[in-house]
């Protein structure tokens, strides 16, 4: 059984905050394709929890694919017009 994380005290801030959003689109859209898709909600939903926290600079450091997968599934198969889990 794997050890449990520890909490940290401080919140994430500059270059690991944008870290910690590349970290978490990339597990959401690794977990898109293994068509895991309840998994896949809560990443995407940590993530865009994380992304609305950056500045107009900081988002500009994210990768543009990672930032297009994260708008594209998150209009179109997160969306409120989609059926809730």
């Amino acid at each position: 059984m794997p050890a449990k994380k520890k909490p940290t005290d401080k919140p994430l801030a500059g270059a690991d905050l944008i870290k910690e959003v590349n970290r978490r689109i990339r597990a959401a859209k690794s977990l898109w394709d293994a068509h895991n898709n309840a998994a896949c909600r809560g990443e995407r939903d940590k993530a865009i929890a994380l992304y609305e926290t950056l500045t107009h600079e900081q988002r500009e450091k994210v990768p543009e694919q990672l930032r297009v997968w994260l708008r594209y599934r998150s209009e179109k198969y997160f969306g409120p017009q989609r059926t809730p889990p």
